[in-house]
């Protein structure tokens, strides 16, 4: 449903994709590999299409072989799929696929990179998703050779007993072109779970479409409302929650049910996985409702939920100030005896039908669940030289999952189509190049030409954000196929930034990577990102970063700073003409001048006299004078 939208979001059918042929030719030649739950093989957005057969040359993908199995057959390896995921289809799924649910036409989706191939590595199950084979997908989607790797998986928290940067599972994409999910534990501070500069991390944000409803009975306009489930139950052997999920049409009684509305709440299930919104629209089914609401249950917060099509009437209402004015009508309209049985329902609902999108509000905003940086260095919190996430990407929902897949899973493989569509363009490039192209060609601005927002903690509260929050900004793929200039790292640059870690232990360097401390950095924020990072700065230093040409054409830059709050900042040099494929080093002066106690930002902005503009974001803790 996501992807009916976000092609046009991004402005990529007028952009990219006409650079590239359209969207029959948009991705062509590169292969996804995406480490995630498998697939759908029988997904229209997956299907081979013997009017447009593939034809481009795969020779440097060493996996096309498929391992089959009950529910995937030889015939799944169809063209499109290339290696034997429920996010495939955002990165890589076909053009134009009709997404239609009971008759209504709600858009065609298209993945972002809709000609690329997909290779799918299986490694998360229904009971159990291990860190193990999630390392092991990963290291056969690198001897397979895909172009981009999309990780929607990752860990739930800094490793115990070791550096960030060196758990197994940063270490084992430190070769990789990945993308990796942040994480979904925002807005907390520091709850990002990418760490290392190697991948880029991906925070989540919304777009500006919505499909508005609802009216309860009493006239009170909401978005979202009757009959509660707890009100319903045949039996008083179950749990109130493991009741008021609506998971189990068994447990409810079908002569009060039949032909109503019933109120679900959103409580533990759905938070750890074991309850689903399948599973309601399985339970209105069996029953014969009129419809359902998903209500946020006051005592575990907001959820988050995007509008999807249904085939049975419902709604969500991830509120809780929303969901308490729909409990409270409700408690008014019901009459009980006096032991607080239901006797009477009184209640009245109509669950509209949300068909008709509108494109109002502010967009960009970052998703509240989204995770914030500053990266750490380990457990302790103790603060990294680097900056995340990296980039921001639209998230959405899955409806066959819990609710809480509306996540970083989602705008990771956003950013990897978006990659594979730089990789085509550009196929000679790095994966470092193409980070750096996607990081300094976004924008920190909304549809308002404001400064992005943020979601926070409060039921619909809006904050001012910063990069911590959104990385360089969001992804501008028009602008990231020619950013102009790019800063480019290697895995010998990766090793030096380790070992320029303070108390580093170069033992679980050599133990982790196989790669010796010959030349370490003298610090980490010297490693050559397209941002500077600076977790501690104290008096004055010197930051060098060098630029490379990627044009076609000799361009003359101007070189402009804007200083962090508390810090005074000189460029060196101010201006410089730089040809095809030459580099340029530049240096960064900072200084301190108050104290703060909190990181603040700046930037760096290379205007270019052919056009081409150049961000590097600032990020500094200034410590002392």
């Amino acid at each position: 449903m996501t992807t009916t939208y976000t092609p046009e979001f991004l402005s990529l059918r007028k952009g990219i994709w006409a650079q590239e042929g359209g969207d029959r030719n948009a991705g062509d030649e590169v292969v996804i590999g995406f480490v995630d739950s498998g697939i759908n093989a029988l997904h229209p957005s997956f299907a081979y299409d013997p009017m447009h057969p593939f034809s481009s040359n795969l020779s440097h993908f060493e996996g096309a072989t498929c391992e089959t199995g009950p529910l995937f057959p030889p015939s799944s390896c169809n063209g499109k799929i290339v290696a034997a995921n429920h996010v495939a289809s955002v990165a890589a799924g076909n053009a134009g696929v009709p997404v239609v649910v009971n008759g209504f036409f709600y858009g065609n989706a298209s993945g972002m990179a809709p000609r690329a191939r997909i290779a799918v590595y299986k490694a998360i199950f229904p009971s159990v998703g291990t860190l193990a084979d999630v390392i092991a997908a990963i290291d056969q989607a690198v001897l397979d050779g895909v172009d981009i790797l999309s990780l929607s998986v990752g860990p739930n928290e800094p490793p115990e007993n070791n550096v960030t940067f060196l758990s197994m599972f940063d270490i084992s994409v430190i070769c990789t072109k990945s993308g990796s999910f942040c994480g979904n534990k925002g807005p907390a501070s520091s709850s990002v779970v990418s760490f290392g500069p190697w991948s880029v991390g991906v925070a989540a944000c919304t777009t500006d479409r919505r499909y508005p409803a609802s009216l309860l009975g009493n006239g009170s306009l909401l978005n979202g409302a009757g009959l509660s489930a707890k009100d319903a139950v045949k039996t008083n052997e179950a749990t109130l929650e493991y009741i008021e999920e609506c998971q189990h049409p068994e447990v409810l009684g079908p002569n009060i049910v039949m032909g109503n509305i019933i109120i679900c709440t959103f409580s533990a299930g759905f938070n750890n996985g074991t309850s689903t919104l399948d599973a309601i629209i399985g339970t209105s089914k069996a029953l014969g409702l009129e419809g359902f609401i998903l209500v946020a249950n006051p005592n575990y917060g907001d959820y988050i939920a995007e509008p999807i099509p249904f085939d049975v009437s419902g709604i969500l209402i991830p509120r809780v100030d929303d969901a308490k004015v729909i409990l409270q009508y409700y408690e008014e309209q019901t009459k009980r005896d006096m032991k607080g049985t239901a006797t009477e329902f009184g209640a009245m609902a109509a669950v509209g039908e949300g068909r008709v999108a509108s494109f109002t509000g502010r967009s960009p905003v970052v998703s509240r669940f989204s995770s914030r940086g500053p990266d750490i260095i380990d457990m302790h919190n103790n603060l990294a030289d680097v900056l995340k996430p990296d980039i921001l990407d639209m998230g959405s929902m899955d409806p066959h999952q819990c609710l809480r897949t509306y996540d970083q899973s989602m705008s990771t493989p956003h950013l990897a189509g978006i990659a594979a569509l730089i990789k085509q363009y550009n196929p000679l490039w790095t994966p470092s190049m193409i980070a750096s192209a996607i990081s300094t060609t976004s924008s920190k601005y909304d549809n308002l030409g404001e400064h992005m927002m943020a979601e926070g903690f409060e039921a619909s509260s809006l904050l001012p954000s910063t990069p911590f929050e959104y990385g360089a900004g969001l992804v501008s793929p028009n602008c990231a196929i020619d950013p102009g200039l790019v800063l480019s790292s290697e895995h010998e640059d990766f090793i030096s930034f380790l070992c320029s870690l303070p108390n580093m232990d170069t033992d679980a360097i050599i133990a982790a990577t196989g790669d010796q401390c010959n030349h370490p950095y003298a610090y980490p924020f010297s490693l050559n990102l397209p941002s500077v990072t600076i977790s501690a700065l104290r008096g004055s230093v010197s930051v060098w970063r060098t630029l490379m040409s990627v044009g076609n054409n000799t361009e003359t830059y101007l070189a402009s700073v804007q200083p962090p709050k508390g810090t005074k900042a000189y460029l060196y040099p101010t201006w410089f003409t730089i040809s095809p494929q030459g580099t340029q080093d530049l240096e960064i002066q900072l200084s301190v001048i108050q104290p703060m106690s909190n990181f603040t930002f700046g930037e760096i902005v290379l205007t270019g006299n052919l056009n081409h503009i150049v961000r590097i974001t600032l990020s500094v803790l200034a410590i002392s004078v």
